[in-house]
């Protein structure tokens, strides 16, 4: 599949020989979906698997910019034209619109621009990072959807785990890892209540990585009242100070407050927002209590896994299930404290050894001086290799090295030369 400069916007494009279609808008496309059903979509003579991967390169390798060119969409674009500033972005068009009668911003350039919102103008000014998109798609690609042979299982049966509820979630990414964040800590129900990009989205599983089971199962719902109208007790998490009379807890009380409920038979839910804005009063207007997690006041605000991750952490140290680490058929349960494997703390006998040497050693080289110091120093030193708890074998290296150093230089093996 050739690649070749045609002008689009007044500036020179990466596109598809024969389709006119620029390598930006393919490796979106491919992002957006899965392999198959975006080379369907696109429907260009001649682009199959074994071609794509040569467009994919040249985008992820960022070729455009030895050629000149870049896609429309594309941060390097702007870099090319030396854009830094959303200002500088606004003053390039005659105007830009902002919903359907939303306000104008006028600039002094030649073209004109329409925005759903003045958040996604401040969201997507800049341009979508398409050689970073490339990268994931060849790995698509090449080796399938990472991880798609895991699918794990349920952590409980249900309603015996608080449902995540996100309200309006934007990025695909993001609820993929807010489901690995759930299958991390042994929370199973996802609710989605009306995602950006509808659903399913491909790119929700390739981040989901491995959680499959949690995706497989996730409920979608128009609206909050209809997402929530099976739980008998919910709580909303929010980094803002709210005017509601309602109780606020930290992540620990309200899971602790939740434990109690599933334990009598209750169902609970805790309600995330969307990533730009947050939830909104009424979003909160069925929430029994509010959850504000311990943050820098200063810089409060939360990616929405993260916020997952902290509610599915505080869940999971209340459960008997809890394991450290993963445990597998050849790995066993970790403990806190010394972890040794096999090994065991060597006896006192080969403890006791050890130290006659070492003091041997120090007493014929003259360490212990003045000689009235010998046993306080004694006495540091055999406190000091207790305390390790050595095992046997680290017993013995420590008496080879002991001899070692103590060996004299007449009987010190050199290598011929």
């Amino acid at each position: 599949m050739k690649i070749f400069n045609e002008i689009r916007d007044n500036l020179p494009a990466p596109v598809l020989s024969g389709s006119g279609i620029s390598v930006g808008h393919v490796v979106a496309t491919c992002h957006e979906m899965s392999i198959d059903d975006a080379l369907g979509t696109l429907e260009t003579d001649g682009l199959n698997h074994k071609n794509l991967d040569d467009v994919l390169v040249y985008c992820a390798e960022r070729r455009c910019q030895d050629d000149g060119a870049t896609c429309p969409g594309c941060r390097l674009r702007l870099r090319m034209q030396g854009i830094d500033t959303m200002d500088q972005f606004i003053d390039g068009f005659t105007q830009i619109t902002l919903g359907d009668d939303g306000p104008v911003i006028r600039g002094h350039g030649t073209s004109s621009r329409h925005f759903k919102s003045m958040d996604e103008l401040i969201r997507t000014w800049e341009g979508e990072e398409y050689w970073y998109w490339a990268r994931r798609v060849l790995r698509k690609l090449r080796h399938g959807v990472r991880r798609a042979n895991v699918k794990g299982e349920p952590f409980a049966q249900d309603g015996q785990t608080p449902a995540i509820i996100l309200v309006k979630p934007q990025l695909a990414d993001n609820i993929g890892m807010c489901a690995r964040a759930m299958a991390n800590f042994g929370m199973d129900s996802l609710k989605i209540i009306n995602p950006r990009d509808g659903w399913p989205i491909e790119r929700v599983r390739v981040a989901a990585s491995g959680a499959n089971y949690v995706i497989d199962d996730a409920e979608v719902f128009e609206n909050v009242e209809d997402a929530v109208c099976d739980l008998n007790w919910l709580c909303a998490t929010t980094a803002r100070q709210r005017d509601l009379s309602k109780p606020v807890m930290t992540p620990a009380e309200a899971i602790a407050e939740m434990s109690l409920r599933i334990s009598l038979g209750q169902k609970c839910g805790i309600l995330f927002g969307p990533e730009a804005s947050g939830l909104s009063s009424e979003d909160l207007e069925t929430a029994d209590a509010l959850v504000m997690i311990p943050v820098n006041n200063a810089f409060a605000s939360l990616n929405l896994a993260q916020a997952v991750l902290i509610m599915g952490y505080c869940w999971m140290l209340t459960r008997e299930e809890k394991s450290l680490g993963r445990v597998t058929q050849n790995e066993k349960p970790v403990k806190t404290g010394s972890y040794r494997r096999a090994d065991i703390p060597a006896t006192k006998q080969e403890l006791i050894g050890f130290f006659e040497h070492l003091e041997a050693e120090l007493d014929a080289r003259g360490f212990f001086n003045p000689s009235h110091r010998r046993p306080a120093v004694v006495h540091n030193l055999r406190t000091l290799f207790t305390r390790s708890q050595a095992s046997a074998q680290e017993v013995r290296s420590l008496r080879g090295i002991v001899a070692t150093l103590t060996r004299s230089k007449g009987s010190t093996h050199k290598s011929k030369e």
